[in-house]
């Protein structure tokens, strides 16, 4: 039980760590995706605030459902079990796929928006200048694929521990 628990609890702070530091960057390229497309939890225009803020609220909860998923692939049955120190590695591969897919989607959606073929969502754009249009967009494609990519990276990973456990 204990090595569950330390499972579930280092998930969450990988997850919170990445969103931190993905945030510090994302509030640098667009202040507004914190400030106009969320809700105003902490009332700073402090990029570096906003990004632990918001790196931590909007990324503990995912890091809690995968940690579960993962230490139950890890864990549960009568298999050799893992432990949280083996799953270091795998987790930290898993981040920095992350961060790729997120800085790859990013620079994807900045383009496509500086192309017009992408467009904030009306009620954004209506309170954004022009100008910041694309470096919304930026910071959109850059976070969705970060969840998109630890959300399906996070269920791969549980069913390669599962496997991995089967073949022992």
């Amino acid at each position: 039980m204990i090595e569950s628990l330390k499972i579930v609890l280092f998930c969450v702070a990988a997850a919170i760590c990445y969103g931190i530091v993905h945030d510090q960057f994302t509030a640098r390229i667009c202040i507004e995706y914190f400030t106009i497309f969320h809700p105003p939890i902490f009332g700073t225009q402090s990029p570096t605030l906003l990004g632990i803020g918001w790196g931590v609220i909007a990324t503990w909860w995912v890091g809690a459902f995968l940690g579960v998923i993962l230490a139950i692939a890890a864990r549960a049955g009568s298999r050799p079990k893992l432990t949280a120190i083996t799953l270091l590695r795998p987790i930290a591969k898993l981040l920095l796929t992350m961060a790729i897919c997120a800085t790859l989607s990013g620079f994807l959606g900045y383009a496509l928006s500086e192309n017009n073929i992408v467009f904030p969502p009306s009620w954004v754009a209506a309170s954004l200048p022009a100008t910041a249009h694309s470096r919304f967009m930026t910071d959109w494609w850059a976070h969705n694929a970060s969840y998109a990519s630890g959300l399906l990276g996070g269920i791969a990973l549980s069913i390669w521990v599962w496997r991995k456990r089967l073949r022992s």
